[in-house]
């Protein structure tokens, strides 16, 4: 496979990346573990880059249990091992930063009410009404986001991806259904931008003091939301548009499937994934996900993307990329491979106990 070269002129060896996918292997604290730096290295030898997965900067910016955290100088130690566990083994390492936003709950925050652009409930099972970010705070989360670059950059990460999709703080900023303000920070589709724009603006300024002109800058995004108002593909092309307009290195569109169609009639006919590439139009390499298992869907994603993010057929099998490489597509494990038999899994393919204990993509 052909080597890509991203917007900062940095050449990766191929287009495989190890998507971002939640493993709650962290400490209660969000300190690395040492069993997270070996999943981590047995997933890193023949992909390109290797994204982690969601890591908040601010406390009540936790999702989980068992998150990676970059909100103190603590998480610094074991960030750095993290980075190097997965640099040896040949690939770009990526922190992946966010703020959960509403998609958390009081018994994960010790307590403390979930907070978000509005005081607006997700529409899912259990959630929880999140209270209004101040006009002071909101300035603080970006504030965090700096400092989570900033350490990811002490770490020696070789780049940030801005995990703004999957319906966490960043995306809920932008999304008309968790954003009712009428203030500077919501109403129109500018307003909603405004909490997006500054962030990347400020990580952008801090990448070029402090980092290498080789630090990667990417971006992930949910082309549409099924709540009503939501985000729609219009906005989308809007939000593209924009982002295109700082120095950002990929984008990366979160799928579950690399075929899915819109839900919006005006759209259907084509992928998601083909009309996102078709907005970008060369201007910046685009990452696309969603269900890649096989060499032929390695192909199919590729038609429409520069890079292919892998997340579920790399937990099952850390050597599933050397294998694509060298076109051995018949010795790739696949979820039957596993068994039924907990133990008998665990004892025959340890490197897959993270799975068997619930690792789940994170979609």
């Amino acid at each position: 496979m052909k080597q890509v070269q991203l917007a900062n002129g940095v050449v990766l060896k191929n287009p495989l990346v190890m998507a971002p996918m939640t493993t709650q292997l962290s400490y209660f604290n969000g300190v690395v573990t040492n069993d997270e730096v070996t999943y981590y290295a047995n997933r890193s030898r023949d992909v390109s880059m290797v994204i982690t997965g969601a890591t908040n900067v601010q406390k009540n910016g936790k999702g989980w249990f068992g998150e990676l955290g970059v909100y103190d100088d603590s998480h610094i130690e074991g960030l750095t091992r993290l980075a190097k566990g997965i640099q040896q083994q040949g690939a770009k390492a990526i922190l992946q930063i966010f703020h959960a936003g509403r998609m958390t709950s009081r018994a994960v925050l010790d307590g403390e009410q979930p907070v978000s652009a509005s005081s607006i409930k997700a529409e899912r099972t259990n959630a929880e009404t999140p209270r209004e970010l101040t006009d002071t705070e909101i300035y603080e989360v970006i504030a965090d986001f700096k400092q989570g670059t900033r350490r990811a950059i002490q770490a020696g990460f070789d780049g940030i991806e801005l995990h703004g999709a999957n319906t966490y703080l960043i995306q809920q900023f932008f999304s008309p259904h968790s954003n009712r303000r009428t203030d500077d920070w919501g109403g129109t589709l500018d307003k909603r931008f405004k909490f997006i724009l500054l962030l990347v603006k400020e990580l952008s300024q801090l990448i070029a003091e402090e980092a290498s002109e080789e630090f990667i800058f990417g971006y992930r995004f949910s082309p549409e939301e099924y709540e009503t108002p939501g985000i729609r593909m219009a906005d989308t092309a809007y939000l593209i548009e924009k982002l295109l307009e700082w120095p950002l290195d990929y984008l990366h569109v979160s799928l579950n499937d690399y075929h899915r169609e819109s839900n919006e009639v005006d759209y259907q006919g084509q992928s998601i994934l083909t009309w996102v590439h078709k907005v970008i139009n060369g201007r910046l390499p685009l990452m696309g996900v969603g269900g890649v298992t096989t060499s032929a869907d390695v192909e199919q994603v590729l038609q429409d993307a520069e890079l292919v993010a892998v997340g579920q057929a790399l937990l099952i099998d850390p050597d599933w990329g050397g294998k694509i490489l060298t076109h051995r597509d018949s010795e790739i494990r696949s979820r039957k491979d596993l068994g039924n038999d907990v133990n008998l899994t665990m004892m025959d393919v340890p490197e897959l106990w993270d799975f068997v204990y619930a690792v789940r993509p994170d979609k």
